[in-house]
């Protein structure tokens, strides 16, 4: 991992990561997204959390989609990251696409729903403007090259 940079106000940076989470529809074969609900924050997000300390940023990815969403994903391209401020600190968080393998999810006391939607709804779904602006990355990297 690499160490964060002070900022200029001198706050240093807060590391998170996490997946843009996919599959393809038990149902219908379409692709779905995940989104998550935050209760604390009454927000739909991608699952991320911040890393531990010396964790690498994709397993912290991974371990906070197992965690919120109860599923194992294997990740593939890395995506745009997002910056922000935090409770007045400087944050960045990494994403990557990552397709949801196996798994189920159990409400708790972090995320207490899951969603999963075509990517027009997920965009319309999210709270975020900025966490919307992910849908068109994972898209872009799901198509085929040619």
């Amino acid at each position: 991992m690499r160490t964060p940079r002070p900022a200029r106000s001198g706050a240093l940076t807060v590391e998170a990561a996490g997946c843009v989470l996919w599959r393809r529809s038990p149902v219908t074969g379409e692709l779905e997204l995940c989104l998550v609900h935050r209760p604390r924050y009454d927000d739909w997000s991608w699952p991320k959390g911040k890393l531990k300390h010396g964790e690498d940023p994709l397993a912290g990815a991974l371990r906070e989609v197992a965690e919120e969403t109860g599923h194992t994903a294997v990740p593939a391209a890395e995506l745009p990251s997002t910056h922000y401020l935090a409770h007045g600190r400087p944050k960045r968080v990494r994403y990557w696409a990552a397709e949801a393998v196996s798994g189920t999810f159990t409400p708790g006391d972090e995320v207490d729903r899951i969603l999963w939607l075509p990517p027009d709804a997920a965009r319309r779904h999210l709270t975020s403007s900025m966490d919307a602006g992910l849908v068109d990355a994972l898209l872009a990297t799901l198509r085929p090259a040619g």
